[in-house]
């Protein structure tokens, strides 16, 4: 086979592809293991209860036509147009498939009905036999022939999956019941009664109908929260043309450099720059935030928020796929999709599942036949019927992708995006969170309170060199700065300016070297500071202010006070952590006296200061040798190399780009109590999926050996196919139906 890894260097292709045909955990594995094995393909894995195939694949090695061709070949279908057209059509064919089955759920079962009557009450009536036949055969042959339609495809295919069962049982005791109604002599010549079958084989189909389409329903509530998502996204858009005209158009259509116009109560449908006009904009279904967002000239709007009171006009800067809110949509659908770890032992088992249990009911009836006497036969039948009955494969294929599917759904509801499957279970086993104070367990949005100057040094040149550097540097603490001083400094050249990581900035003007930053930056540079400046600085940082100091090459010029307010809700999350168990530390370049003072209000009994971004990461792995599986949660950029070290990366924010591609779990509100929900959610979700796989495996451990007659022996109880038909239809919707359970979990 071609080495995937040829045309190393080529970065590989994420899509996800819709696959029809499916019908149980046996199909989905087939596919997979189809896809994996196609050259180019760097993973593929399906989705049983979306019906999603998520590819990574080379470009110059293979094309979505050749994953069609080769799933068409096993007897499935790959649908690989990505337009608008191409969605539309999935959704008919899911939307024509669930019509279909409920029209045949519906006939099966008004058939059924007197089948078992006449069955159970009427079976002495003149041709009962006949009168059976004529009923249990519509329901057999026009009803139920997707199973045997299906099954002959796999058959052909060399392979098998829950509808080869449900064609072999239903089919045996078809076949069975018309040679005993055309032949009783055969029967009654070796004095035997010919039993007729056409009850089990008409009801059993009715009931998995029936579980079909229960569990048809039940799964397309695990999708909510992404038809929510969408949901938020508006059809049209008013564009104003070049002559100052509006026009409606297609949200397709809308290209970056667009002006957009939006009126009171519309929806924003691209990301873009507000040009003209104001409003205030509700941002709650995506960023959580209940208040309304003030919007003017230059600041940025986003798909999916409602505009309030104000017309204002936008440039589009972000369309399509670009957006926030697609990008949102993106990763809650890629993260559905991923898999479990645990769901790889699944997922094996799944494939050999069904030939197993075909052997199983072929050993049941030859150990029938041998030594179950006179009626060995005739129960041995019967008994192989019930084993290929009850056998469910898709209980165990539901098991972890609904819970998996429902518990990042519930997440994306309430402004948690989880990267993938893996994420939430190792979110799962977290005891230790780290915390980052700036924008994590303050507001994130500093103001400078005052500026003490050495005597003398408040001049009109120092103020503008302070705000030039200031305007260069990233840091949010310089941002205030830039702020506070915008109205009354200009900006200056200064050369040599340089980004000390974790300390400060230093740059030069008319051949003087100045610094900004915290202490760590003067302390190094033996640069002297004033003693009434500095018995002020230690006054404000024990009133939990941080320290900017401005210095020229041998003497600080200014000390400038900032605060941060802590949040409201950073205590009560710090507590809730603590109560489920967590760990959690404060880190901070800051002073120690500023940190004492914050981690002292949020609760927070450990903590460190003046911490450089490569001592956060080494504190992280510190933590990790003693044992302990860390949480960090950051800002997703200044905390990059933090996060990376931690077991489970959160970001907190609107959902930047950096972020969501950096973390394994970014919370776009920037509610401290977001952290604590989705712990809890990640626990629950892990539960649900032990709770569903324990069900499915022990229902399958116990179901097939009662359906072989194990207890016969010991008491004569031998499971009838129709009651085994029941239990394979509620197996599944009771997996699903456990999962979805997750969406009303606090």
């Amino acid at each position: 086979m071609e080495n995937k890894n040829t045309g190393s260097g080529e970065k590989a292709v994420k899509k996800q592809f819709p696959v029809t045909g499916l019908s149980c955990a046996s199909c989905a594995s087939n596919v997979e293991l189809n896809l994996n094995k196609q050259p180019g393909v760097v993973s593929a894995s399906v989705n049983l209860a979306s019906q999603i195939a998520t590819i990574e694949y080379k470009p110059s090695l293979t094309k979505p036509l050749n994953l069609k061709q080769s799933t068409i070949s096993i007897g499935y279908d790959l649908l690989i147009d990505e337009s608008a057209r191409g969605k539309e059509e999935f959704e008919n064919i899911q939307q024509q498939r669930v019509r279909s089955l409920r029209r045949r759920t519906f006939f099966s079962i008004a058939l059924a009905i007197p089948l078992v009557l006449i069955s159970m009450f009427f079976m002495n009536i003149p041709y009962a036999n006949y009168i059976m036949w004529a009923i249990a055969s519509p329901i057999v042959l026009w009803l139920g022939r997707s199973f045997f339609i299906n099954g002959w495809k796999q058959l052909l295919h060399r392979s098998a999956n829950m509808d080869t069962l449900v064609a072999l049982s239903t089919g045996i005791a078809y076949l069975f019941s018309v040679f005993n109604t055309l032949f009783p002599e055969f029967w009654h010549s070796h004095g035997l009664h010919a039993h007729v079958y056409f009850e089990a084989a008409g009801v059993v189909i009715a009931l998995i109908l029936l579980g079909k389409l229960l569990e048809e329903g039940a799964k397309a509530n695990t999708s909510s929260a992404i038809k929510k998502l969408i949901g938020l996204q508006p059809k049209t858009v008013l564009k104003v043309l070049a002559d100052g005209t509006t026009k409606e158009f297609l949200i397709a259509t809308v290209k970056v450099g667009d002006i957009i116009l939006i009126k009171p109560g519309e929806k924003v449908p691209v990301d873009g720059i507000l040009i003209q006009g104001n409003s205030f904009v509700d941002e709650s279904l995506i960023t959580g935030e209940p208040l309304p967002v003030f919007k003017e000239t230059g600041t940025k709007v986003f798909s999916g928020t409602i505009n309030q009171k104000g017309t204002f006009q936008f440039k589009a800067e972000k369309v399509g796929a670009d957006t926030l809110l697609s990008s949102i949509i993106k990763m809650v659908q890629e993260a559905q999709g991923s898999k479990a770890p645990v769901q790889k032992l699944v997922d094996k088992i799944a494939l050999i599942f069904v030939p197993v249990v075909v052997i199983i009911s072929i050993i049941t009836l030859l150990v029938w036949w041998f030594f179950g006497g006179q009626n060995g036969l005739i129960q041995g039948v019967m008994s192989m019927v019930t084993v290929l009955v009850i056998a469910c494969p898709c209980a165990l294929g539901l098991a972890t992708p609904t819970a998996i599917m429902v518990g990042i759904g519930k997440g994306a509801e309430n402004n948690i995006l989880i990267k993938d499957a893996e994420a939430l279970e190792q979110t799962y086993k977290l005891n230790a969170v780290v915390l980052d104070k700036t924008g994590t367990i303050t507001e994130g949005k500093p103001s400078v309170e005052k500026i003490a100057w050495l005597p003398d040094s408040e001049t009109e040149e120092n103020i503008n060199i302070l705000f030039s550097l200031e305007k260069v540097s990233e840091h949010p603490l310089a941002d205030a700065v830039v702020k506070h001083l915008k109205s009354k400094a200009s900006n200056l050249s200064c050369t040599d300016v340089q980004s000390i990581t974790g300390k400060g900035i230093a740059g030069s003007y008319k051949n003087t070297g100045y610094f900004i930053g915290g202490y760590r930056i003067i302390s190094e540079n033996s640069i002297t500071i004033d003693d009434e400046l500095n018995n002020l600085a230690r006054k404000w940082e024990e009133e939990a202010r941080s320290i900017i100091y401005f210095a020229e090459k041998s003497r600080v010029l200014a000390i400038i006070s900032v605060a941060d307010a802590i949040r409201n809700s950073s205590a009560q999350a710090v507590k809730q952590l603590k109560d489920i168990g967590i760990s959690v530390y404060m880190l901070t370049g800051d002073n120690e006296k500023t940190a004492e003072a914050v981690s002292k209000a949020a609760g927070i009994t450990d903590f460190r200061a003046g911490m450089l971004p490569s001592d956060k990461a080494e504190f992280i792995k510190l933590l990790q040798k003693e044992g302990k599986i860390v949480g960090m949660v950051g800002d997703g950029i200044n905390d990059s190399q933090a996060l990376a070290t931690a077991d489970v990366s959160i970001a907190m924010g609107k959902g930047s780009d950096i972020a969501i591609d950096a973390a394994k779990m970014t919370i776009i509100s920037s509610d401290l109590l977001v952290i604590p929900y989705a712990i809890r959610l990640s626990r629950n979700t892990v539960k649900t999926i032990r709770q569903n796989l324990f069900w499915a495996f022990i229902y399958n451990v116990i179901g097939i050996p009662l359906a072989a007659g194990i207890l016969f022996p010991i008491n004569g109880f031998l499971l009838n196919p129709m009651i085994a038909g029941s239990a394979m239809a509620l197996s599944s919707v009771s997996v699903v139906s456990n999962s979805l359970r997750l969406r009303w979990s606090k």
